[in-house]
């Protein structure tokens, strides 16, 4: 992985020159749809960060998972950005909510993608964590922006496939968020395809998981090649991949970046070992249900 101090920022001549008369003229709007070499140039930012402990569906382990308690509990743990996952209501807002029903949160099963935004709010979020959360509702994408504070990061975890793109773009124009303080990550190539197609200016990785081809066969798929060739075909900019410390080693990072990925991310990681394991392997962000504990166990090291 390339460090902070050896990433570089590029300009593209007259091109450049168009999207900075463009951000500077629509400021609110227009930023989402322009390069990402651009944003960056005309922003100063590198385009690759040290490892950035983010909070899984905020702080996961001590509060109710997607909800505004979690992600803003997360800040108060020192978490460097938090990540959520999102799917559209049965009236088309994007909602913030794991599960492709509300069973296991709530205790009563609605079917999130057939059901509108008023019922789901109707429902508690928060009680199953403890009586001190009774009363969380699930909060919209919108919401969920409004409480990124400046500096910090938020990942959108895109549950469906690219149906939820034109809603998603809109979301994000007519939030403060920059569009450097986002990153769109989803399993489906479709829907990372979508999301580059849209919104240029925002970085997507595409997120894979590991099987062992039979189990004891120290033999796992994808294969860092496999990964380097959907994030080339997909249009990624990194990919996220679950956190086995057994497939993912300097060899195989290596691999990934002679294929062309430019920065990946790892998930889900509460043991300081593992996360300084990662860390050194030069992930840009480390997924932890516990920001916390990760904070104070890694800067004790």
């Amino acid at each position: 992985m390339q460090s902070a101090g050896d990433s570089k920022c590029y300009n593209n001549g007259f091109t450049e020159v168009v999207s900075l008369m463009i951000v500077l003229s629509f400021p609110s709007r227009l930023v989402w749809g322009i390069s990402l070499t651009a944003l960056f140039a005309i922003q100063g930012i590198a385009a690759a960060e040290d490892s950035m402990i983010t909070a899984h569906r905020g702080a996961s382990d001590d509060a109710p998972e997607n909800t505004l308690a979690a992600f803003r509990l997360a800040w108060q743990q020192g978490a460097d950005a938090i990540e959520g996952d999102f799917r559209l209501s049965g009236d088309g807002v994007v909602v913030c909510i794991h599960d492709a029903d509300t069973a296991r949160t709530c205790g009563v099963k609605l079917p999130v993608a057939d059901t509108p935004l008023a019922r789901l709010r109707q429902l508690d979020y928060g009680r199953w964590k403890g009586e001190g959360f009774a009363g969380e509702t699930c909060p919209t994408l919108a919401e969920v922006l409004a409480v990124v504070p400046t500096g910090k990061r938020l990942y959108v975890e895109l549950k469906t496939g690219p149906e939820i793109v034109p809603q998603l773009v809109r979301d994000l124009e007519q939030s403060a968020v920059a569009p450097t303080a986002v990153v769109l990550i989803a399993f489906d190539e479709a829907t990372v395809v979508a999301c580059k197609e849209r919104l240029p200016a925002v970085k997507a990785h595409w997120l894979t998981a590991f099987k062992e081809s039979s189990k004891g066969s120290g033999t796992w798929r994808p294969t860092a090649a496999a990964i380097a060739e959907t994030v080339r075909r997909c249009g990624a900019d990194g990919v996220g991949m679950q956190a086995r410390a057994e497939v993912i080693d300097a060899a195989f990072i290596e691999t990934l970046r002679r294929g062309g990925v430019g920065e990946f991310h790892v998930w889900t990681v509460d043991r300081p070992g593992v996360a300084q394991h990662f860390a050194g392997l030069g992930a840009v962000g480390i997924t932890t249900n516990r920001p916390a504990f990760l904070r104070t166990a890694l800067t004790s090291q």
